[in-house]
């Protein structure tokens, strides 16, 4: 490898830790709706240069978590309960869809899958007092079941949709997960979806993934006060 490629991987990789801490701080809170994206302090904290910094913040663009104004800087996006709503309604009109085709192709791998992911996230939820649950324990977890749900849908187009639409809400599932806790209810729901999948009962499930979805609104609406 010459020397310009060398640094040219160096950068990129610099530019992956950035963007990945960065999102971190912001799922978690820590650089909070609406801060201020100093550059000399983001470089300084993260312990990286100013190239690698941009390349970082122009993906976080990308992902909607911050935005770029012309000549004034980078701000960390803030938060929308009609934005959640827009991202919700979307979720639950193309989840139905990829819930459809997931239960109509699931085969005997898929239910083992969707089991396993069930079992994970129940032993979880039983395993810890369910109103206080560490949401850095069960987020990943509930991520897992509700991907699996839909995992047999054969088009990958609305997968990856999806999967964007997921990104999209992570954020304020964070927050409402940290600020409202868990509650028994959301175990009862997940219950409910898993037993519908695999019954193949698909009117069920998504009339329960439906109310789940809103669940999320009506938390981050308490949140914000909106």
């Amino acid at each position: 490898m010459n020397k310009r490629a060398g640094n040219k991987g160096k950068s990129k990789s610099l530019a992956d830790y950035a963007y990945q801490h960065i999102r971190a701080d912001i799922m978690q809170g820590f650089l909070k709706p609406g801060d201020k994206l100093r550059l000399e302090n983001l470089c300084e904290r993260y312990e990286i240069g100013m190239s690698p910094l941009r390349e970082a913040l122009s993906r976080l663009c990308g992902d909607a978590l911050v935005v770029n104004e012309s000549q004034r800087g980078f701000w960390v996006a803030t938060l929308s309960v009609d934005e959640l709503e827009d991202i919700v309604k979307l979720t639950i009109l193309l989840g139905e869809e990829a819930l459809r085709r997931s239960l109509e192709n699931g085969d005997d791998a898929w239910e083992e899958r969707l089991t396993q992911a069930f079992d994970e996230l129940k032993d979880i939820e039983e395993r810890y007092d369910i109103g206080n649950m560490d949401p850095e324990i069960w987020g990943p977890a509930n991520s897992r079941f509700h991907e699996a749900l839909g995992g047999a849908n054969d088009s990958p187009w609305l997968t990856k949709m999806l999967n964007m639409l997921y990104q999209q809400s992570d954020r304020y599932r964070m927050i409402a997960q940290v600020t409202t806790q868990i509650d028994s209810d959301t175990h009862e729901e997940h219950l409910a979806m898993y037993e519908a999948a695999m019954s193949r009962n698909t009117l069920k499930l998504c009339r329960i993934s439906e109310q789940h979805q809103m669940h999320l609104v009506d938390n981050v609406r308490q949140i914000l006060g909106k």
